[in-house]
């Protein structure tokens, strides 16, 4: 099993990359800082949001039958799914219904989470994103690294000759503006001939029935203004209570996400057009459990807006693809743990705890904090041995201050005299990239009394 140390490690060995990337989210970070100072009411606004996901969180049930009730009555066909599986099979019932071959889809997450791209392709069907950061990902046959910016691991120059493999495009020296069009040229052709759009869900409304995704390039609209048939997927804890609800998350989702201060398009489903059906998928996928976790239910707040992975200095210098999630960062340190607890045992101990996260957090989720009790909760139920061996060992030198001199004498000796090879071997992982301090000659306590002395 590939843990976030070893990936990360494989990540580091390109340093220049590594800084590149580092430098290129904290741009979005001071992005992010620039945008919500200009608005005195910030604080308010995130507490009014936490306030408000914590009150869909409390009456979920309700709230999830009011706005069933409300989008049938619109005209939108609702479908239940437990978990990944029963999602994909719910999509391609619908396509198969259909006999859609083409699909295009703008950037949903859930979707990634629930594998549907391999599984729709796997029956015959073609399945494209259109978002050109997924797109790009997509040709890359890698997965998002990012949830708001699934290729900010690539270089343009990387992206110029990924475009040139795959589409055939003339070399642009990689200049975004020609990169772009090339991507728009290509897609087009593939939004004329689809046969179907599917779409994610940034926010649902309960008193309504409708929905809103939330985009920076149209291709939502476009996909889904062409197509016959309008599939969207959403996680069960995407509810608000009502459409007044909405400018508040509309306010911090852009600004969070990206230092916008709004995304350009945020387009309101109601019901479909004439001719058109409309489905609806919300999913659940181990969320009932998250939510029936106290210490962590708070983090099905999330907006996937992605600004605790651009202030995060473990994240921004270990990669998105080195915590084997598809949401990484904090927060997919929180919520795969609750997936998968053996698989992702060592993502909540990526994490500096220092605080950073939870302070962008646009909805207040208490991330570190919940980080730190993740740990707690792996070491109860996948306890290290040799962790456990060594904490014995350390308090019981504790316990007995004489052991703790004795020992600490003998330390002191043996770190002037044992060669550095020894120590800074590949055996020692602590070694890797630390350096101990000048060996003293005494302890503090020898110190302190032989000074003392001295001085009166």
């Amino acid at each position: 099993m590939l843990t976030h140390p070893k990936a990360a490690a494989e990540f580091n060995k390109d340093e220049d990359r590594v800084n590149w990337h580092d430098k290129s989210l904290w741009f979005v970070r001071n992005k992010r800082d620039l945008a919500v100072n200009k608005i005195p009411q910030w604080e308010e606004l995130r507490e009014t949001a936490s306030q408000i996901k914590m009150k869909v969180l409390s009456n979920l049930d309700t709230y999830l039958e009011e706005f069933e009730k409300n989008a049938k009555a619109n005209g939108i066909q609702v479908h239940w799914a437990i978990d990944g599986d029963e999602h994909n099979k719910i999509v391609k019932g619908i396509l198969d219904k259909h006999n859609v071959k083409k699909l295009v889809k703008s950037k949903s997450m859930l979707t990634e989470e629930c594998h549907l791209n391999p599984f729709l392709e796997k029956h015959g069907i073609e399945v494209v994103d259109t978002d050109l950061g997924e797109r790009i990902v997509q040709l890359a046959k890698e997965p998002p690294s990012h949830i708001v910016m699934p290729a900010i691991h690539k270089k343009k120059e990387e992206i110029d000759e990924l475009f040139q493999r795959t589409m055939g495009t003339e070399p642009g020296n990689g200049d975004p503006q020609f990169l772009t069009n090339a991507a728009r040229v290509d897609l087009r052709e593939k939004f004329l001939n689809a046969d179907a759009a599917l779409t994610g869900v940034n926010f649902a409304i309960a008193d309504t029935g409708g929905f809103v995704v939330c985009t920076n390039e149209g291709n939502a609209d476009m996909g889904v203004h062409l197509a016959p048939v309008h599939i969207a997927c959403m996680g069960m804890e995407k509810l608000i209570p009502t459409m007044e609800h909405l400018g508040v998350f509309l306010r911090l989702l852009a600004r969070s996400a990206t230092g916008q201060s709004i995304t350009t398009y945020s387009s309101h489903f109601l019901k479909p057009r004439k001719g058109q059906e409309m489905h609806l998928v919300i999913v659940d996928n181990g969320r009932t459990e998250q939510l029936g976790r106290e210490d962590f239910r708070n983090s099905l707040k999330c907006i996937r807006c992605g600004a605790c992975m651009n202030t995060c200095p473990i994240y921004r210098r270990s990669g998105g693809h080195s915590y084997g999630s598809v949401v990484p960062g904090p927060i997919g340190s929180i919520l795969s743990p609750n997936i998968d607890l053996k698989k992702y045992s060592t993502l909540p101990f990526a994490s500096t705890l220092c605080g950073s996260c939870s302070d962008v957090c646009p909805v207040k989720i208490d991330i570190h904090s919940q980080l730190y009790k993740w740990r707690q909760v792996i070491m109860k139920e996948h306890p290290d041995k040799v962790k456990q061996v060594a904490m014995k060992v350390n308090g019981k030198v504790f316990k007995y201050p004489w052991l703790y001199d004795i020992l600490g004498g003998f330390a002191r000796t043996m770190l002037k005299i044992i060669p550095r090879g020894i120590i800074y071997s590949k055996l020692n992982v602590w070694g890797k990239q630390r350096d101990l301090p000048d060996v003293p000659e005494s302890s503090f306590k020898a110190w302190y009394k032989q000074n003392r002395k001295k001085n009166g």
